[in-house]
């Protein structure tokens, strides 16, 4: 009898067990399966608005899709919402053109060490430049693992800056640090992204004025403009979009008149797609999914309007 419920007993724990890990497994893959419908209905979402911006500026002007001036637009479609996020690249500064004083604002506005800021900007400005008799940081370069020689030339895509003196991932990419008491979260979370490299400078970034709409703050410093102002623009911009009539007003208002400020971008957009399922009893999802495409739109004479430079299958959305 001892021998026969010793034996019930284990039964029962190796069925426990497995019940758990199938319960589990079956979990795990509805989340899986959720993810990927999740990215693709992010996919539909930035197919959708590249379109309806190429109808807005090109083709149907007097009816446009999305309003001028937007930063944003939701769509809700029948098995979920996507958010898309309009970013011009004139929202950032270009890597290959800024001068390092401004480089070295913008890295301090970050929340870089002004001394680590100093040498990203010296290194940012030395690795674009040729350099025949060898560059300032060469010698750094040839002492790492693997060793490598920097190119000396301009940037071509804005991941190269993760081999430039002093960049970490959390410089480049942006991090989380916990905030103060009015950033309270629910679940008593109180983490905040700050932004990085990647959210500043761009390749193809603005020449002059960067756009108020969607310039991050670091930028907006690096371009000269006072804190009091980058204050007050983000808090009228997270009600509603500057136009351009807007955005004169308030440069004025504020004694600014000359600042290197602008709306809307040139020919490439940067379009950030964040998916949420709708459930069955019709509320959305927790998960979301984030895509983004770095999109140029082409003149009337190219072979396509629209082309697609960068594609990012996980990107991060606020």
């Amino acid at each position: 009898m001892l021998a026969v419920l010793w034996l019930s007993a284990a039964l029962s724990a190796i069925a426990l067990s497995l019940a758990i890990t199938v319960r589990g497994e079956i979990e795990r893959t509805s989340t899986d399966a959720d993810g990927l419908r999740a990215y693709y209905l992010a996919r539909g979402g930035v197919d959708r608005c590249s379109l309806e911006l190429l109808w807005s500026i090109g083709q149907l002007p007097d009816k446009r899709p999305i309003p001028r001036y937007s930063t944003e637009v939701l769509y809700h479609f029948a098995s979920g919402d996507v958010r898309v996020e309009i970013i011009p690249e004139t929202a950032k500064l270009d890597v290959n053109r800024e001068t390092p004083e401004v480089l070295d604002r913008m890295i301090v506005a970050l929340g870089v060490d002004p001394g680590r800021a100093a040498e990203i900007a010296a290194g940012i400005d030395d690795w674009r430049h040729p350099s025949p008799e060898g560059g300032l940081f060469d010698g750094y370069y040839s002492t790492q693992t693997p060793s490598f020689q920097p190119l000396h030339a301009s940037f071509q895509e804005i991941e190269e800056l993760l081999q430039v003196k002093g960049v970490t991932p959390d410089i480049f990419y942006g991090t989380y640090a916990p905030g103060g008491p009015d950033t309270q979260l629910e679940g008593g979370r109180t983490l905040v992204r700050h932004s990085g490299l990647q959210d500043c400078l761009s390749v193809y970034g603005a020449r002059g004025q960067v756009d108020a709409n969607t310039a991050d703050p670091a930028v907006l410093a690096a371009v000269g403009v006072p804190a009091a102002a980058i204050s007050m623009i983000v808090a009228h911009r997270r009600v509603k979009p500057f136009s351009q009539q807007d955005l004169t007003d308030f440069l004025g208002s504020m004694g600014i008149p000359g600042a290197p400020l602008r709306v809307e971008g040139n020919s490439i957009v940067t379009l950030r797609a964040t998916a949420r399922l709708r459930l069955p009893g019709g509320q959305l999802s927790d998960l979301r999914r984030t895509v983004a495409a770095q999109v140029k739109y082409m003149g009337r004479d190219a072979d396509a309007p629209i082309h697609i430079l960068r594609w990012y299958d996980t990107a991060w959305s606020n």
